[in-house]
């Protein structure tokens, strides 16, 4: 009696089995469709009434990559290797028929196949690297054999996907469908059993490639690239190492090969690290007490406040999407400037063929300036996005919730302020939102969607809608001073601050700080923000070492001079000024000079982030620690291979973690270094 695989039709058309894979939403290779399909392949090659086979999917894709419900567990057989062994042997010739984004594991099943077809918008990769793997089902010993070392190692090292055209002209997939992809896919494969008695197999390339002068150059060029663009991912070296197999091993040792990389990177902390955050991404999406029968605003027009590099950053946001959007701003001056902000970039990127012409053309066409405040009146959704001003961020609110029409959704830009305090302002704060942009906005993924006390459930919904058609990765949080991300990095910046004054050298903590694998130091950061960010000379703390910079003027990289000295190309060097500002505060304020070990002064950088985010879980600014996490691997450059500071946490042990805070505590008495009662709870939350 036949087994029941729902989700796999089969159907004989003219003598062509015609196989369908129908497991929404991606039709991801899940144990149920890889059982489906060996049986029904094993079906149609017993048949004498079929003469070829085509492997399609239902819905929207072809076979997207593999289910990740069963990431971490041992598959159930048939595993994927298995699965694909048997397609290898197929005696009768198989098409796949791909639309939509081919995969992972789909593409990995497509390289099979004796033939690919693919409609004209299909994608083709295999992204296995962003998950810290090789693809472990034979890609990177097919691939090269097909379309050659250079443009596997591309995608492999990458996993960008690339378009149906490309893919074409590399010989990825042998004819690219017109309108009607079953027919043609019919019509190519009845043409081939009618004229073709020998069917191409990558696995019987059984020979290594050519390994020859130029194959060697194309690796170090390939190595040399990946050691700077993928600093500290160990991934990317191992998709290469297992592409290079190609050249050095016949087919079948060379499959062996790649499984045992496959095999060490799935045990390794790094991959581990990476599906983390991967998962974590998806359940930032899930807020506990959002009804997902509430209707979103429909966001058509969008008003932006303020022209500076985060409003135009902003306005980019949008008008990618195919959102109109006005910029407003208070003087021509401003909107000149603004405007010829946003047409450079836009220009940039054209010039560096990711954009076309007419793509440009119509993103700047979406974008309109003006002076008329009253703009805001038929907005949607207005985002004020002036420097970081209380009185003034009021004064706009006042404004803004007087003449926005009704159900208009009323957004703060804001980094740190209270978002209560402006909310109330505004006379509706039951409209009031946070959407807190990175800089430089057009380009940062991250987005903080904040939640006011008053913010209603249907604002919220909208907003993390609305994050994900800009193609952000929003993070509810709630409202407490600099929010997660900010509030997390006052913490670390702060310890900095205070080993320097101690007499630890800011070269070697910025230093120590890169090679743990963010993209720069403290220091660097500081300088990079800026030193004057909510100074007032009027103003200035003598408690504070960055006031004391900025009392001199030295702002940081605006004007060439901060912790250290710029030239011109924004290349840093060692100031004996800088030196000097430290000595003397730290000498005026009695700090003893102390040394410490490279592990030591790593520690008192990272753990008070670690400290700060177990506070904000507990106090309940974030659902999850897997939200600080992705705020930290999205917008603070935490490296995504260590997880985020919750996780790295996590993975130290949170004995060993609260063991290091308390040592600390001793010599730095002050709401840093002091713990949560129920720390180690917290922080071993998953």
């Amino acid at each position: 009696m036949e087994k029941d695989f729902s989700v796999i039709d089969y159907e004989v058309q003219d003598n062509i089995a015609v196989i369908v894979v129908k497991n929404p939403p991606v039709n991801a290779l899940s144990f149920s469709v890889r059982a489906g399909l060996l049986h029904f392949l094993m079906k149609a090659e017993k048949s004498k009434e079929v003469c070829g086979i085509i492997i399609a999917c239902e819905g929207r894709t072809f076979i997207a990559g593999a289910d990740i419900s069963e990431f971490g567990r041992k598959p159930q057989e048939p595993d994927l290797p298995e699965l694909l062994d048997y397609l290898d042997r197929t005696k009768k010739p198989v098409l796949a028929e791909m639309h939509g984004t081919a995969l992972g594991g789909g593409l990995e099943l497509a390289l099979c196949c004796n033939y690919r077809i693919a409609s004209k918008n299909a994608r083709f990769g295999l992204p296995e690297v962003n998950l810290g793997l090789i693809p472990g089902a034979g890609g990177t010993q097919r691939l090269p054999r097909l379309i050659g070392i250079e443009k596997s190692l591309a995608m492999v090292t990458s996993g960008s996907p690339v378009g149906s055209t490309d893919a074409y002209k590399c010989g990825l997939v042998d004819q690219l469908s017109g309108e009607n992809l079953r027919c043609d896919s019919l019509n190519f494969i009845k043409d081939i059993i009618e004229t073709e008695s020998v069917h191409p197999s990558i696995s019987l390339k059984t020979k290594p490639i050519v390994n020859d002068e130029e194959t060697q150059t194309i690796l170090k060029t390939y190595r040399s690239q990946v050691r700077k663009r993928k600093r500290g991912f160990i991934a990317p070296e191992y998709n290469i190492r297992s592409i290079q197999a190609s050249l050095e091993l016949e087919f079948r040792d060379g499959l062996k090969f790649e499984r045992k990389l496959f095999d060490e990177l799935m045990e390794g902390e790094q991959s581990k690290a990476q599906q983390y955050l991967f998962f974590a991404e998806r359940q930032a999406n899930k807020i506990p007490d959002l009804d997902s029968k509430i209707k979103p605003v429909d966001i058509q027009k969008v008003v932006v406040i303020g022209g500076g590099l985060m409003g135009g950053g902003i306005a980019m946001c949008m008008a990618n999407a195919g959102i109109s959007v006005t910029i407003i701003e208070s003087s021509k001056k401003f909107l000149d400037r603004c405007w010829k902000n946003i047409t450079a970039n836009y220009q940039n990127t054209q010039k560096k063929g990711r954009l076309s012409q007419e793509q440009v053309k119509n993103r700047l066409c979406l974008i309109d300036v003006s002076l008329e405040f009253e703009k805001v009146s038929d907005a949607d959704l207005v985002i004020e996005a002036v420097f970081e001003n209380m009185q003034l961020k009021k004064d706009i609110f006042r404004r803004v919730g007087k003449l926005a029409k009704k159900n208009a959704i009323l957004a703060s830009n804001t980094s740190a302020l209270d978002l209560n305090t402006l909310s109330e302002s505004s006379g509706r704060p039951q409209d009031v939102i946070g959407l807190h942009f990175f800089s430089p906005a057009n380009v940062m993924r991250l987005l903080e969607v904040v939640r006011a006390q008053k913010t209603s459930v249907s604002v919220i919904y909208t907003c993390m809608k609305l994050a994900k058609i800009i193609k952000k990765i929003p993070v509810l949080v709630g409202v407490c001073p600099g929010f997660v991300g900010n509030r997390i990095l006052f913490a670390r910046q702060e310890q900095a601050m205070r080993l320097a004054m101690q007499g630890i050298d800011i070269e070697r903590i910025d230093r120590l700080i890169y090679e743990f694998g963010f993209p720069m130091g403290p220091f660097q950061t500081a300088d990079l923000i800026g030193l004057d960010l909510g100074w007032e000379k009027a103003f200035t703390n003598e408690n504070l070492l960055v006031d004391k910079f900025c009392e001199v003027g030295r702002f940081g990289q605006k004007n060439l001079s901060g912790f250290y000295d710029y030239d011109a190309s924004r290349k840093a060097t060692k100031s004996e000024l800088s030196e000097k500002l430290i000595e003397d505060f730290a000498e005026s304020k009695g700090i003893p000079k102390r040394d410490y070990t490279d592990d030591e002064i790593l520690d008192q950088c990272l753990l008070p982030m670690i400290n700060e985010g177990v506070k904000i879980r507990e106090e309940n600014v974030v659902t999850r620690n897997s939200d600080i996490d992705v705020v930290y691997a999205h917008g603070f450059g935490w490296p995504a291979y260590r997880g985020g500071p919750m996780h790295f946490g996590r993975t130290l042990g949170s004995d060993k973690v609260l063991k290091k805070i308390n040592y600390y505590s001793q010599f730095f008495k002050d709401r840093f270094w002091q713990t949560s009662h129920d720390f180690r709870n917290i922080l071993d939350e998953k």
